[in-house]
């Protein structure tokens, strides 16, 4: 039996069972002044998260919704806000037998919505990148004038005010241009940050009757679009990992599911090794999302598995890559969402190994964790 607690921003909360059916707690009346279109759209985008981009089966969540709390009226009803989605090129029909399927807009929309949800304090920069600690060589002049100090580029020099200083300090008819009359345009040093975000799609993150794999997904979600909407200079590639490794692009977020898999962290720190090989610039770092232990390897064309305790076989490998991740200079954050103590204590070794960071969160507070944890290394310059 599959149990998940859904809760849709300030409009209702819902509890699913395959066997019991859904509940709804009472409705919270919002702005009356709201176009319906828009409520239900915010509403809707929520179901499309939980459902893993199925259409059909959020429109059924919703006319479930609309019959316990009245969102619709005479005026406007589920049948017109789908004519609108359609109109507004949010959903589409494909194929012979007409199935709904969701348009590159909602997928961006629900990305922004995931933003607004989780990182909704941060005001937006027209800028795409960030400052160091570091000034001098970088590639964004900021207006500033200082005198020139050896090891400056010297496309940098502010001929202008240089001549003149030259022109002061030797007269017109001796003119001479020494160093001490040099000036050069101050620069800002801006960081750029390569992260492989890893999201565990292992079983267990819908085991117990709680939905992991959602918050997880919605804070990738908010993570990518921050990074093309803030720092567009940044790169994220997106792995998710459970009997192997793969990567997934940003628009297949919303329809990313859990599967009847173990967890092989090793193939997902091996590809995230690989992607940020591949990477020119020097500050790389991975974010791992997991709630769970190692519990599975590859070993040629076979799997070798173990989910009972902890395996040493599997977690020396993973304890290994964490070293050479260290060695790489690639910090790994681990944000942890469960609360064993055994699998505390691995993580912690994980960590120690790799010199690392752990988070110990909830899932509520994991969009946090993950934004400060990211701010924070954007700050940072390894040379």
């Amino acid at each position: 039996m599959v149990k998940r607690f859904i809760s849709f921003e300030s409009y209702y909360s819902i509890q699913f069972t395959n066997m019991q059916g859904y509940n709804f707690s009472k409705y919270l009346q919002t702005n009356n002044n709201d176009v319906p279109f828009d409520r239900l759209l915010k509403v809707f985008k929520e179901m499309l998260t939980y459902t893993s981009g199925d259409v059909a089966e959020a429109l059924a969540w919703l006319n479930e919704v609309d019959k316990e709390h009245k969102l619709t009226d005479n005026k406007y009803g589920i049948g017109d806000f789908i004519d609108d989605l359609k109109k507004n090129g949010f959903i589409k029909e494909e194929g012979e037998k007409g199935d709904i399927i969701m348009t590159a807009k909602m997928e961006i929309g629900i990305r922004q919505q995931a933003l607004e949800q989780i990182f909704g304090k941060l005001k937006k920069t027209p800028k795409g990148n960030h400052k160091t600690n570091y000034t001098g060589s970088g590639d964004e002049a900021t207006g500033d004038i200082r005198s020139y100090k050896f090891g400056d580029r010297h496309e940098h020099i502010a001929m202008t005010e240089s001549i003149k200083n030259a022109q002061i300090n030797h007269g017109i008819e001796d003119f001479m241009l020494t160093e001490n009359d040099l000036e050069v345009i101050e620069t800002e040093h801006k960081s750029q940050v390569s992260t492989v975000l890893m999201i565990d799609i292992s079983h267990s993150m819908i085991l117990y009757g709680e939905d992991r794999i959602t918050p997880a997904k919605k804070v990738a979600m908010a993570l990518s679009e921050l990074i093309l909407t803030r720092y567009p200079k940044d790169t994220l590639d997106i792995i998710v990992f459970g009997n192997d490794a793969w990567q997934i692009q940003i628009k297949d977020l919303p329809y990313l599911q859990v599967g009847p898999y173990y967890t092989n962290t090793v193939a997902g720190l091996e590809l995230a090794m690989d992607i940020l090989r591949r990477k020119k610039n020097n500050n790389k770092q991975i974010f791992m999302i997991t709630d769970g232990k190692p519990t599975c390897l590859k070993e040629g064309n076979k799997y070798y598995q173990n989910s009972f305790g902890l395996d040493r076989k599997v977690v020396n490998k993973t304890l290994n890559l964490a070293a050479q991740c260290r060695r790489l200079k690639i910090p790994v954050t681990t944000f942890m969402i469960a609360e064993d103590p055994y699998l505390r204590k691995f993580v912690q070794e994980f960590t120690e190994t790799n010199q690392g960071k752990a988070f110990y969160t909830s899932l509520n507070g994991l969009g946090d964790f993950v934004f400060e944890d990211y701010e924070r290394n954007r700050k940072k310059n390894v040379r």
